[in-house]
């Protein structure tokens, strides 16, 4: 029997134990060396993979963008570039998108706008999504989006538009644009194509053939504001883009009035729109509380309701009718707004109606003495013009109509004593004259009018007051700083009657010069001065003999 001695057991035993721990290190590091080995090999797969499905998507996803636009707008498309990158997922981009209104490549003439184009565009999405058909993409973003549809009945860009496309291959859920324009091209000389410029466009994709739902933010540069407006788009009539179906509402506040020359004022508006790209009718309303004419500086409240066609043919906006309220005045206007190339802006025609107003509210608009000058009720029918440039619109503004005014009062002293002393001595009753009763007399009024250059002509005035009919014509500033009118006073009473005492006496053997045609009196008559130092008088030539 042998006997080991315990030091030697004890030293044997812990090698063969340092020897298996030796051994169970050895494989653990064996093994996950394999498995370091194994990562690593699927990382360098998956990186091919990657950059191989990259190479590969690029290609046939922008094939799918091409052939899903061309099909839809049934088009010639071309993309000048195209990416796919590994950013935060994969990102998709692409410059100078356009979509032209034919198919036929050989069509590059100069001036041959795309209906379509796009200066960038972006959108995020799975790998394996780029290479399903169709591929299903939650949100595009647009740069720089233009919409240029071509005048009516240009077939130019519309030849080879009836080729039947194919299923769509890419179907986006949102578009999300910055920058957009919608440009309605005319071919009429002299005017301007109708531009809508919008700053920020969110569209909403439906089942296929049927509108757009989107909502936007329009910058209108005069009067400078934002419109916020959403409704429908579409479908994209192929054939003929401006029957593309277009509806909606909008919201326009805070726009600054003292942005176009010559007027002021807060404008506010809503209202409703529906109809073609060719065929836009629009109804809403607007209100400006503290609408002003900058030559007058007064400030009245101003609503207007308002049925306007927008004619996509050549950009101009027909207005049937628009019904307005200044102040108690009450009038309705028809005609329509011209987008001028020469001089640039808008030249507005209206055939404007006042069955019913006040005359003190459209002096106390357009004129700037304070109060105005007279007060009474109107009727009126004018034709307005007012004519595009930079110039105040006060000078750029043509009138040209008739009107009534009844119980007219003016409301300077100077001005209604006179005319009030000259009713009563008409009558024969001179001692009345300068009596309180003389305040009491209101006159009428017709003629015909005409405004230039702020200056308002009379070719013909009829004023009447108990007694007297006065004829005249001449001119009046809308600065109330001239008045200059010539005419003849038709008087009910013998000149010896207008006055009293000795002095009628005197002017008994000259009644039968002055009596003509059934009248007691005859004269010619002015009005001259100022509206602070009017002055009425007899006008025989030069010679100024002034009424008593």
């Amino acid at each position: 029997m042998c006997h080991i001695h315990p030091f030697r057991q004890f030293w044997f035993l812990s090698f063969v134990e340092l020897r298996g721990e030796a051994r169970q290190k050895l494989k653990g590091a064996r093994l996950w060396r394999g498995i370091a080995i194994a990562v690593f090999t699927i990382l360098v797969v998956f990186a091919i993979g990657i950059v191989f499905a990259i190479r590969h998507a690029e290609p046939i996803l922008r094939a799918r963008v091409i052939e899903t636009l061309s099909s839809r707008f049934k088009s010639r498309v071309e993309l000048a570039g195209f990416h796919v990158s590994i950013h935060q997922g994969f990102l998709v981009s692409g410059e100078d998108l356009r979509i032209y209104g034919t198919t036929d490549p050989n069509i590059h003439q100069p001036g041959v706008q795309p209906l379509i184009s796009i200066s960038e565009f972006r959108f995020r999405t799975g790998i394996w999504n780029l290479l399903k058909s169709p591929t299903k993409i939650d949100r595009v973003y647009l740069l720089g989006l233009s919409i240029n549809v071509p005048p009516k009945n240009d077939r130019q860009q519309m030849t080879s538009m009836r080729t039947q496309g194919g299923k769509a291959k890419v179907y986006v859920q949102q578009f999300v644009c910055d920058h957009a324009q919608l440009v309605i091209n005319t071919t009429q000389a002299g005017k301007l194509p109708l531009i809508f410029d919008i700053q920020n466009l969110e569209m909403n994709a439906t089942n296929p053939g049927e509108a757009l739902r989107f909502q936007a933010d329009l910058s209108n540069p005069k009067p400078i504001g934002m419109i916020h407006t959403s409704g429908s788009f579409g479908p994209w009539q192929t054939d003929n883009p401006r029957d593309t179906q277009l509806k909606g509402g909008y919201f326009f506040s805070d726009a600054d009035l003292s942005t176009i020359k010559g007027i002021g004022g807060i404008l506010s508006s809503v209202g409703n729109y529906e109809g073609t790209l060719d065929n836009i009718m629009v109804d809403g309303k607007t209100d400006t509380p503290d609408f002003q004419i900058a030559r007058s500086g007064h400030r009245v409240p101003l609503h207007t309701e308002f049925h306007a066609v927008v004619d996509g043919t050549n950009g101009d906006t027909y207005l049937e009718p628009v019904r307005a309220t200044i102040s108690r005045s009450y009038l309705t206007a028809t005609g329509f707004v011209v987008r001028m190339q020469e001089p640039p802006g808008h030249e507005i025609k209206l055939s404007v109606s006042i069955p019913k107003g006040r005359i003190d509210d459209l002096l106390r608009l357009g004129v700037r003495t304070d109060p105005p000058v007279l007060t009474g009720g109107v009727q009126m029918k004018v034709k307005f013009d007012l004519r595009p440039g930079e110039a105040d619109i006060s000078d750029r503004l043509r009138l040209d109509g008739t009107f009534s005014i009844s119980g007219a009062h003016f409301t300077s002293d100077k001005i209604q004593d006179k005319v009030g002393a000259l009713s009563l001595r008409s009558q024969g009753k001179p001692k009345l004259a300068n009596s309180i009763l003389a305040d009491d007399v209101l006159a009428d009024m017709e003629g015909q009018f005409a405004l230039n250059n702020g200056v308002l002509s009379f070719p013909r005035l009829q004023f009447a007051v108990p007694g007297t009919e006065v004829n005249l014509s001449g001119k009046y500033s809308l600065d109330g700083n001239e008045f200059d009118f010539h005419g003849k006073a038709r008087l009910q009473a013998k000149i010896s009657h207008m006055a009293t005492g000795w002095k009628s006496i005197l002017l008994k053997p000259v009644d039968p010069f002055f009596s003509k045609n059934g009248a007691g009196t005859e004269l010619p008559v002015k009005i001259t001065g100022t509206r602070s130092e009017p002055h009425f008088g007899l006008d025989f030539g030069r010679k100024d003999v002034k009424q008593e």
